[in-house]
């Protein structure tokens, strides 16, 4: 009789991770996050703010998370080749960014690897648009889920809302740069 309970429990707990991993896996394989903010200021000032890694520090939303973050600069010292590396803690991980590509005022497309706390690599790339007298930026990173971030965004409520407001937080800072710097 025991024997019977302990098999049956064993199959209902199958059964449930089963289908738990079948929710997980039908989850969307890719995922895509943009934002975007006008600011008073030109698309060049706009611009300069995120093709040099040295300005980051003054918008970024995850530059104060971990005041003592090791970071590093490589390659060109802004635009295209510019390397950015960190490494802090649990908030902030660590990873680099290169800038891929550099269109001057136009857009900037950047590769970003995540070492920790899980490996991973995105696309970003901010647009830099004109809007009257201002510029309009949008910031949108993609990327591929694996299984284990699948499981993340069902849990966390997806990429966009995990995400979303670091960007918000970073696009309304970098407008307050940019607008002082008129």
């Amino acid at each position: 009789m025991f024997m019977k309970i302990l098999i049956g429990l064993m199959i209902v707990v199958a059964g449930a991770v089963a289908g738990i991993a079948a929710v997980v896996a039908l989850q969307p394989s890719t995922y895509s996050i943009s934002r975007s903010t006008t600011m008073a200021a030109a698309p060049t000032d706009a611009f300069a703010q995120v093709n040099d890694f040295h300005n980051w520090e003054a918008w970024s939303p995850w530059a104060k998370l971990d005041p003592a973050s090791k970071v590093a600069f490589e390659g060109a010292a802004s635009g295209k080749g510019a390397v950015f590396k960190w490494s802090g803690n649990d908030e902030v991980g660590e990873g680099s960014m290169t800038i891929v590509d550099s269109q001057a005022p136009k857009q900037i497309k950047i590769k970003l690897a995540f070492v920790r706390p899980f490996e991973s690599t995105a696309d970003t790339v901010f647009d830099f648009a004109p809007a009257g007298a201002g510029t309009t930026v949008t910031w949108t990173m993609s990327g591929e889920n694996n299984f284990l971030s699948k499981a993340f965004c069902l849990v966390m409520g997806g990429m966009d809302k995990v995400v979303g407001p670091d960007f918000e937080r970073g696009l309304a800072q970098m407008r307050a740069v940019a607008e002082k710097k008129k």
